[in-house]
């Protein structure tokens, strides 16, 4: 199938966490596409002590302005607390992850906080592999920061755009990449690679100058 030409991506602020002595940015991103609006990742909503150390702030998805009644398809890239706190505000719609993911973070101890892993009403779409989810967005394993990582990938013409999570934490580790996921999405070739805790998406350093 085609990739439409009109597909948006749009990062949304949803939290900051406190990481070795500085303020860490987390963002999930919203993709419109002419099908379907696609919510990668969902951020966190309320405290648990197990994140007091990190002290968060949080900017809710439900309380900024995004409809998310309108939201049709979530993406979690993994399934960490401060990626998939959110989930429980998208029950009863699909949410895709990887097969391998869902399986460590319900049988793995201090994995994540289970409770908003498995929330009242969430339905998860295991995946196994990649998956083609729309016309020009297709969701590639990327192993590295957890075993289960998948990045997606947004092909509306040119070269691609990458959504990747926490498949790089920091530019640095694009810039020479050390694990399967972050090899893989260089191999992509990507006009730019949006992270959840920068500001600012990744470019190739070839499209940015000098870094």
């Amino acid at each position: 199938m085609n990739a439409p030409a009109s597909i948006t991506v749009t990062p949304i602020l949803v939290a900051d966490l406190h990481v070795e002595g500085e303020r860490m940015p987390v963002y999930v991103h919203l993709i419109d596409h002419p099908d379907a609006r696609v919510l990668v990742d969902t951020g966190m909503t309320e405290l648990h002590p197990l994140l007091d150390d990190m002290d968060p702030r949080m900017y809710p998805l439900s309380e900024q302005d995004i409809d998310v009644a309108a939201i049709d398809l979530v993406v979690n890239t993994h399934l960490h607390a401060d990626h998939c706190g959110g989930n429980h505000l998208f029950a009863g719609k699909p949410i895709y992850v990887q097969r391998r993911e869902l399986e460590d973070a319900r049988s793995q101890d201090d994995y994540t906080i289970r409770d908003w892993v498995d929330a009242p009403g969430v339905q998860y779409v295991p995946v196994d592999g990649e998956l083609e989810l729309l016309p020009g967005v297709r969701l590639l394993p990327a192993p590295g920061h957890t075993p289960g990582t998948q990045v997606v990938v947004v092909e509306a013409g040119g070269r691609p755009v990458v959504i990747g999570g926490d498949m790089a934490v920091w530019f640095g580790e694009l810039d020479d990449p050390q694990t399967e996921g972050q090899r893989l999405v260089r191999a992509l070739d990507p006009e730019q690679v949006w992270l959840a805790h920068t500001h600012e998406p990744w470019r190739p350093p070839s499209d940015s100058g000098e870094r």
